[in-house]
Order: structure tokens, then sequence, then C-alpha cells
């Protein structure tokens, strides 16, 4: 896995969006940015563990940010099913 996978795939963007589509069984796996704040990624770190999500620690919300493309940090991200 890699952070290339989300130029190239079908994706979500932020913490809520990603919680949903592993509760859906859509995401085939989730990155979180290291320097997230705790208490707004732990319950998706939980879901995704309880789910069998796979998940990559990526360093920064900006690096994250930038391997989806977008002008912002962000928390978290996945990468959907086909």
């Amino acid at each position: 896995m890699g952070l290339e996978m989300l130029k190239n795939s079908q994706k979500t963007i932020g913490t809520k969006q990603t919680m949903k589509a592993v509760e859906k069984g859509l995401a085939s796996c989730v990155f979180v940015a290291a320097d997230a704040e705790k208490r707004v990624i732990l319950p998706l770190t939980e879901l995704c563990s309880a789910k069998g999500v796979p998940m990559e620690e990526v360093a920064t919300m900006r690096l994250l940010g930038d391997a989806c493309e977008i002008d912002v940090g962000t928390a978290s991200a996945a990468v959907l099913r086909n």
C-alpha cells in the first residue's frame, strides 16, 4: 500500500466520510495522519480494527492532504473498493 493509491482511486477524505465508508464495508484501505488529534482518529482506528480494514499511518495531515490532491491537510482518508 502507498499514498499513490489515493491519487488514482475513488476515495473518501476526512474522518466522518471515512468512518461511513468503513461502516458500510466500502473501504479497502485507510490512511491516518500521525499528527492528527487522537480524539478525532481513535474511533476510526478502533472501527478499522474491528472490521479488519488495513490501516497505514502517514507522517502528517499535510502530506495526506497532498496525496488526496486537496489544498489542506486531512486527518484520514480511505481508498474505496471497486
